[in-house]
């Protein structure tokens, strides 16, 4: 015997509901977040060196704004630019605006290019604490003295620093915080102060913190060599190990413009942004049911004129994170609030990712082509 309509929507609803709860647990970590991270520091308390690492490939266009804001910058013992053999000016534009620059060697078998650059940039380093930042990071002259001292404060050994974005058009405004929703509503936002699971964390690979001695002793980047997303494979390990760790919310004092373009970001972002190579993919393939109800349906019940209680309280709680994300966002526009409507295809950059990984799909990043 068929269901009634009403009798699937009944179930559907609960559906909902338990999908929305799930997302809620971690939606309300924003209540017991840490303090973000100042333009100011302790003067009164001595600041240990600090080597900045910057991985740079073909990043000619892009390094400038990252190095004129860093190099010089107060409690910066050196910033090194590790030129991963980029075919364009990146080293001479490095060398010229006062960075140490280091000229990569040729990729290993086994490593990812970024975890290799670093892993080369941690061994040249002087510095008793070491700041990696993407090379289209543009940092407060502050951050790395403001985001070790925390570290030391609260016993960190590992922090990564939440940005805020600089989406520059139109299609990059609209997708953009739809991708980033999605980890909230998966991992909860950045800064919460409360306990996470190692298999749960997550990082920000454009700026991370820790001891040199630390990434040398425990081989840290040796260990994530094939990772392509090594940021959350680095702090899932490190956690595992029983260090501890945060992300904290970095947006007053650093700057990000990763893509350029709507076809950049679902290309760029799209790549890494369901996780599966860190997650396993039935985590991943929860992790998407769960965005399919409580986030995409939502909306679509809304126009479809078959919205439930449950529905039209998931809908308003997604409305709700436009006002909580906000300063993660240099613009907030038209396209930004209307960045719902983005939701559906975010979902499907997930669900693509999961694919992918469990096809054993190729990816390609900077020129290299990796087995997923």
């Amino acid at each position: 015997m068929f269901l009634g309509a009403s009798s699937v929507l009944n179930w559907w609803s609960i559906l909902q509901l338990v999908a929305g709860c799930w997302a809620m647990l971690r939606i309300v970590r924003a209540a017991r977040l840490a303090a973000p991270l100042e333009n100011q520091i302790d003067r009164d308390v001595t600041v240990p060196t600090i080597s900045v690492i910057i991985p740079a490939r073909n990043e000619a266009s892009r390094i400038r704004a990252c190095l004129e804001a860093i190099v010089g910058a107060s409690g910066v013992h050196e910033v090194i630019v590790v030129d991963d053999e980029s075919s364009d000016e990146t080293a001479a534009i490095a060398s010229r605006l006062g960075a140490t620059v280091l000229n990569g060697k040729p990729l290993p078998d086994g490593w990812v290019g970024k975890a290799w650059a670093l892993h080369q940039g941690v061994q040249a380093a002087t510095g008793e604490w070491v700041v990696t930042l993407d090379a289209d990071a543009v940092a407060h002259p502050l951050l790395a003295q403001a985001v070790v001292q925390r570290a030391r404060r609260d016993g960190l050994r590992f922090v990564s620093v939440g940005a805020r974005f600089d989406c520059p058009s139109k299609g990059t405004q609209w997708l953009h915080p739809a991708m980033l929703t999605t980890l909230v509503y998966r991992y909860g936002p950045s800064g919460y102060k409360g306990k996470i699971k190692s298999d749960s964390q997550i990082a920000n690979g454009q700026c991370m913190a820790l001891l040199r001695r630390d990434a040398i002793d425990h081989d840290v980047f040796t260990q994530v060599r094939g990772e392509t997303i090594e940021d959350v494979a680095i702090v899932r390990l490190v956690a595992s190990m029983g260090w501890r760790v945060a992300m904290l919310d970095g947006s007053k004092l650093l700057t990000v413009k990763m893509f350029e373009s709507f076809i950049d970001t679902w290309n760029g972002w799209g790549r890494s942004l369901s996780l599966a190579s860190v997650d396993n993919a039935r985590r991943v393939f929860g992790h998407s049911i769960v965005l399919a109800l409580a986030q995409v349906a939502p909306l679509w019940m809304l126009v479809l004129g078959v919205s439930t209680p449950v529905s039209t309280a998931l809908l308003l709680i997604r409305v709700g994170t436009l006002f909580g994300m906000r300063r993660a966002y240099i613009r907030h526009d038209i396209w930004y609030w209307l960045s719902p409507l983005a939701d559906t295809l975010a979902l499907l950059a997930i669900v693509r990712g999961l694919i992918r990984q469990v096809f054993g799909r190729n990816a390609t990043w900077r020129g290299r082509t990796y087995q997923q």
